[in-house]
Order: C-alpha cells, then sequence, then structure tokens
C-alpha cells in the first residue's frame, strides 16, 4: 500500500510517499480502506519531533495520522463479522498509522457512519468536532449570550459558531481578511476582521460588551478579546495557535467579577469520556445541527497540507484524501 512515511524530524518535506507492507489487524480490530485522513496543528508538532502534551515524540520511521475514515475491508481475530462492507470512523490515537491506503484499527474505536455523511466530514467531527463539544459543554452557552469567536473560520471556530447560533445566542465572529467571507456564511451576526486595527472598538461600537470568549488564538487577539467581557462574562481557553498565551492577571478577573477555565486536558473531560464526545459530535452532524468546514489535499500533498495548515492558510479542517 502507499503510505506517508516519517524518517527524520523536521520540515513539512520529510514527509513522502512510499510503498509498505499492508497492515494485518491483530486480534479484535479491523483493516479499514482508508478514504479520507485527518490532519491536525498537533500532527505538525509531532512531525518536528516536539513533545506533544504528556506524549514523547514517537520513534522513527512513522506514518502520521490520528483520525480516518473509510471500508472495513477485512477482520482481525475476535473482531464482529458484521463490520466488515460497514463505512467507519476512527480515532487512532497519537501519531498512529492514519496517512494510508488502510490502517489496522481497534473495534471499540470504530464509529459507523451513516450514508448521507461525507468521509470527510466525518474526519473533521471524530477529532476536531469532539473538541468542540466538549469545550462548548464546559461553555453552557446560552440564548441570553453575546459569543465571541476568534478564528472563527476555522475547524473549531466554524462549529463553535453554529453552535452558537443554534442556541439562540449572539455571535461575533473574528478571522483575517481572506476568510471573512466564510464566516459570513456562516451567518455570524457581526463579522470582523482581527488583524486590522481597532477590530475590537469595531465590536464594541456593534454590540457593546461580550459575555462569553471561545479563544484559541492567543496573543494580543486573545487579550483584546478577554478585555471586551463585560460583567460576569467568561472567557473559555483551549490553545494559543497565535503562539503566546493569552495573558490574564487575578487583577483583571477582579474588575467585571469574569471568569477564565481552561478547556484542556482533564479539565475537558470531567464528567464524561472521549468516546461519548466522539458519539454526540457525530451524531450532531447526522442529524444537521453542525456541519464541518473542511480544506482538502491529496494523501500524495501532504506536505502542502502541513505547510497551508502551519500558515493559517486553510478553513475548516484539513483532510488528506486517499
Amino acid at each position: 500500500m502507499r503510505a506517508i512515511r516519517q524518517h527524520e524530524f523536521g520540515p513539512a518535506e520529510n514527509l513522502r510517499v512510499e510503498e509498505v507492507p499492508d497492515p494485518r489487524p491483530g486480534a479484535g480490530q479491523v483493516l479499514v480502506g482508508v478514504r479520507a485522513a485527518g490532519v491536525h496543528l498537533l500532527d505538525a508538532s509531532i512531525r518536528k519531533g516536539e513533545k506533544a502534551g504528556p506524549f514523547p515524540p514517537p520513534e522513527l520511521p512513522m506514518t502520521p495520522g490520528r483520525e480516518v475514515a473509510g471500508v472495513v475491508t477485512g477482520l482481525g481475530e475476535g473482531a464482529d463479522p458484521s463490520w466488515l462492507g460497514k463505512r467507519v470512523v476512527a480515532h487512532l490515537g497519537m501519531a498512529s498509522g492514519g496517512y494510508a491506503e488502510l490502517a489496522a484499527v481497534d473495534v471499540t474505536s470504530l464509529h459507523e457512519v451513516p450514508a448521507h455523511v461525507s468521509d470527510d466530514a466525518a474526519v473533521a467531527m471524530i477529532g476536531t468536532g469532539r473538541t468542540a463539544l466538549g469545550i462548548l459543554r464546559i461553555a453552557r452557552l446560552t440564548r441570553d449570550d453575546v459569543v465571541l469567536v476568534p478564528a472563527a473560520a476555522g475547524g473549531l471556530g466554524a462549529l463553535f459558531v453554529q453552535e452558537a447560533k443554534a442556541v439562540g445566542a449572539r455571535v461575533v465572529g473574528a478571522a483575517s481578511t481572506a476568510k471573512l467571507d466564510v464566516v459570513r456564511e456562516l451567518d455570524a451576526d457581526l463579522v470582523v476582521d482581527y488583524t486590522r486595527t481597532g477590530w475590537a472598538d469595531e465590536v464594541r461600537a456593534e454590540v457593546g460588551e461580550v459575555s462569553v470568549v471561545l479563544d484559541g488564538v492567543g496573543g494580543a487577539v486573545g487579550r483584546q478579546a478577554f478585555e471586551l467581557l463585560g460583567l460576569a462574562g467568561r472567557i473559555v481557553m483551549f490553545g494559543w495557535s497565535s503562539g503566546e498565551q493569552t495573558r490574564i492577571e487575578t487583577l483583571d478577573l477582579y474588575r467585571a467579577g469574569l471568569t477564565a477555565t481552561v478547556a484542556l486536558g482533564p479539565r475537558l473531560l470531567k464528567g464524561t469520556t472521549l468516546r461519548e464526545l466522539e458519539t454526540i459530535s457525530l451524531a450532531a452532524l447526522a442529524e444537521g445541527r453542525l456541519t464541518p468546514r473542511t480544506t482538502t489535499f491529496p494523501l500524495a500533498d501532504v506536505a502542502k497540507a502541513h505547510d497551508a495548515l502551519e500558515n493559517r492558510a486553510t478553513t475548516g479542517k484539513v483532510v488528506l484524501t486517499v
């Protein structure tokens, strides 16, 4: 089969297509003919050899890829034969061989994909979708909220805008110049360009104060978003794609009785499980409540996909098609 292989940590060009032996499903596994594989910023960190949270860099050579959708083509010992021929989606774990034509997948990780759901959408919701639902569970949005979403055209941001609108909240979607039309298509109530000086003043002029900030950008944008919070407002932080965390001091919270929450790691899973979040996420997709945006690249163009993602040249979830 064709697979993406990496023999050295470093730039995206280190990801190359190679012919490798087909994987064999072990006990309790199935073989999936991969049609779509998810790409995540964490994949880029792993590719560079950086530590991914509590996980050390994988041993080389490796085939990256944590999320796949496709069709079950083979069974390992003890696997239920009813899976054979079904369309499925699964999260594989860290750097677990998803960038390939075939993947061995634990049966316990599988979710069946309905006929009307596309492979790229299923891949988006098994990973990015479950994270979004976990963050939204912590944010507890209501129809009375005014929600500010930085990076509203991204994989998470687009889902946040949709869910906030679904609960009846007023939504401010912030994005870079080239992505503003995407946020408009999501029906945000106010769309602002956060690369322009004075964008926060524009928000104040149009909606006044906001009650919730969903911040995965950090840095100057995160701080400006935080300063838009009104009395008893709350910021939910889940990353810093800018490369710098949002700077908040205790006195900032006292100013107006504000709340700052980190929605990462153990906090994300308090009272739930990854499997439960995946199930809820995929159900929201199947019902049409949430529709992920995706940017697709052929498997052979994986280096271009990584470069585009790291340079913020994509919208929605980045997916490799196989």
